[in-house]
């Protein structure tokens, strides 16, 4: 049986799929909305969630702190539908307080944003999950730069909050290569897909693997198999390294997915 986690939280890995087209009925992404239904169903239902968003980046760790986040459609060219969908859940302002303290008492510069709205990175996903709109929930930003240690350290700072209850989504995209999603898939493009994944699978689920190796592995992301095929900017792989960081050790869940045609998954550590 895996180790509690330190926070007992309850966390999960999403790849979150192409823009609004989730939430749209996309046939590209039905395996996705499965995955991401099926997640809701086995996870108790979570007091307040914590979504580290792959579309929000700033110069330090910054977290939401409206009462009520408006929307943002950080998208385009989707239908006018894409432009009306609204997600009312209230955020959670003592939430955030407490991952900015967790963070400084870290040594990590973080603070919080009253005004930055919900991206499609959480009201996507969480449409899917939780359409009621009535779990508080907050976001929180990737650091410019994109340094894999450093988001091994947000995770690991965040171990220190109080999971009771508590829902972390690392929302992101295994695989993010937007040109590939547009061209004709060859073969090689295939097995390259693959192959990362596997990599993926492997260091997120290897119960043999010693937890420093783990580390080192995705600190060190880049010398995977087709890694920068997969991502050629790596801000869709990070939301997994805060996961894993707080988390601290091999997933309990590994969900293969294929979304618009692409090898993907999702990974969940449960308390």
């Amino acid at each position: 049986m895996a180790e509690p986690l330190m926070n007992n939280a309850n966390i999960i890995f999403i790849s979150h799929g192409g823009g609004p087209l989730p939430v749209l009925g996309d046939s590209g992404h039905t395996e996705m909305v499965s995955a991401l239904r099926h997640l809701a169903d086995a996870l108790p239902r979570p007091k307040a969630i914590l979504v580290i968003s792959a579309h929000w980046e700033e110069a330090h760790p910054t977290a939401t702190s409206a009462i009520k986040p408006s929307m943002m459609y950080d998208y385009s060219g989707f239908s006018d539908a894409a432009y009306q969908l609204q997600y009312p859940s209230p955020g959670d302002p003592v939430l955030a307080k407490k991952v900015v303290s967790a963070l400084v008492q870290a040594g990590i510069r973080a603070e919080t944003n009253p005004d930055r709205p919900y991206d499609h990175g959480l009201y996507v996903p969480l449409m899917l999950m939780y359409p009621e709109a009535d779990i508080p929930a907050i976001q929180l930003s990737l650091a410019k730069g994109l340094d894999p240690e450093q988001h091994l350290r947000i995770g690991e700072a965040l171990r220190e909050l109080d999971g009771d209850g508590l829902l972390i989504i690392g929302s992101g995209f295994s695989f993010h290569n937007m040109r590939a999603f547009f061209s004709p898939e060859s073969e090689e493009m295939r097995a390259a897909n693959a192959a990362f994944q596997s990599w993926l699978e492997n260091t997120c689920m290897s119960t043999t693997l010693r937890e420093e190796d783990r580390r080192s592995l995705l600190q060190h992301w880049t010398d995977a198999p087709n890694a920068r095929y997969c991502h050629p900017r790596e801000e869709h792989l990070l939301p997994l390294h805060v996961c894993y960081g707080i988390a601290g050790r091999a997933a309990d869940e590994h969900m293969a997915t294929t979304i618009l045609g692409k090898a993907s998954g999702m990974y969940a550590w449960t308390a």
